[in-house]
């Protein structure tokens, strides 16, 4: 549905009927059990949060679609991040046929766990590459599911595809707990310089000691990510239901509030809905 204008915006949300694969850790029990959106509305409207950008959580094409159909029907869901398989020779083919399907519309971007492939450049991958450059389509654009060792091929990749919108999830996910700022903290200015990249302020709690993590343990990094991209480049995002591990909803959003608290209420407006309105066309 369409984003009100004067809401808040969260770019970054999970659904999942059932446990998937990936919840077997035993410190992942709190979360190993269905989230839909209906559990995402009360606490959403709480927080004056009037629409979402849905992200996947799987490699599957009927995950999708699934949340395609979902964003469809929802008052919340304001758009989705997908999954296509972006080496597939005729990435450029699914692409244009999954934007032609009935729900098709919501579609905004695609993403993959780049974070779990054990090749730290595949990113790099010259068929990777290709899937990307065929991703530049208008209203599309590519989420960057990284951590620090991956940092340098983002690099590299953003800076062979200055047409392509990318969103950098979660900060890349800096080393919180063990309270390391460099060298992620050079590689996210340097991110930053890149006028095609914007960044997801979320994901930093679960980062961090999950049972004693505060405010002032973020900020470092929070910093970092401002000064790298500015307000009108950064975009607030809750990480909900895996936020759960070390952070209810509304203790998130009172942080991130926290955390740019020294920004003027403009930039503050650009954080929370304005940057994310734009950037995913909501």
């Amino acid at each position: 549905m369409p984003a009100d204008d004067n809401g808040r915006v969260d770019v970054h949300h999970h659904v999942w009927p059932e446990p998937e694969p990936w919840m077997d850790a035993p410190e992942l029990a709190p979360i190993r059990r269905p989230f839909g959106v209906d559990d995402l509305e009360p606490l959403a409207k709480a927080a004056n949060v009037t629409a979402t950008v849905l992200v996947q959580t799987q490699s599957s094409v009927e995950q999708t679609r699934a949340f395609l159909a979902l964003a469809d029907s929802s008052d919340l869901v304001a758009g989705v991040t997908g999954w296509l398989d972006l080496t597939a020779p005729d990435f450029a083919d699914q692409l244009s046929a999954l934007r032609a399907e009935p729900n098709g519309r919501w579609l905004r971007g695609v993403r993959h766990q780049v974070q779990d492939e054990p090749d730290p450049e595949w990113l790099n991958r010259p068929d990777v590459l290709r899937g990307l450059r065929a991703l530049w389509q208008p209203g599309m654009l590519y989420e960057l599911l990284t951590k620090p060792p991956q940092l340098p091929a983002a690099l590299r990749t953003v800076a062979e595809l200055p047409e392509l919108p990318f969103v950098l999830d979660h900060c890349s996910k800096p080393l919180i707990a063990s309270g390391e700022l460099e060298p992620w903290a050079a590689q996210i200015r340097e991110l930053g310089s890149y006028p095609n990249v914007t960044c997801k302020l979320s994901g930093l709690v679960t980062e961090a000691d999950w049972a004693h993590w505060t405010v002032a343990d973020l900020q470092p990094y929070v910093d970092v990510v401002l000064e790298a991209f500015g307000p009108d480049r950064v975009m607030f995002g809750s990480d909900w239901p895996v936020c759960l591990l070390a952070s209810s909803y509304a203790d998130w959003v009172a942080a991130a509030e926290q955390l740019t608290a020294g920004l003027s209420e403009s930039e503050r407006e650009a954080v929370f809905g304005g940057t994310a309105r734009r950037v995913y066309a909501l």
